[in-house]
């Protein structure tokens, strides 16, 4: 149900569609960052996920994220990048909530 969800949210194999979630969040990524959006970030990670069907296999799953995945990677990153925790409506934790039908933090 995963990849449906992500394809759900406007991350799709024709790219992110206009008016959904999925654009919402390449504008306030790319606001935020002083313009684009930045290779290994929510929008980028779940636009290549969308458009590839991968996300349970880089282990985002309904169950939380899989250990020894890209997914525990990026997470694992993310935390000693902050001190320890990983943000709220970071890379992971926007694409785990998108994953499992979310909105993302929004």
């Amino acid at each position: 149900m995963s990849d449906q969800n992500v394809r759900n949210a406007g991350f799709t194999p024709s790219g992110i569609t206009a008016g959904s979630l999925a654009s919402s969040l390449m504008s306030r990524e790319s606001r935020a960052s002083g313009g684009g959006v930045s290779s290994g970030g929510a929008t980028s990670t779940l636009q290549g996920m969308g458009a590839k069907g991968t996300t349970h296999s880089s282990g985002y799953t309904s169950s939380g994220i899989s250990g020894g995945s890209r997914a525990s990677d990026t997470m694992s990153r993310e935390a000693t990048a902050h001190g320890g925790g990983v943000p709220r409506g970071g890379t992971t934790s926007t694409v785990q909530s998108i994953a499992m039908g979310g909105k993302g933090g929004r």
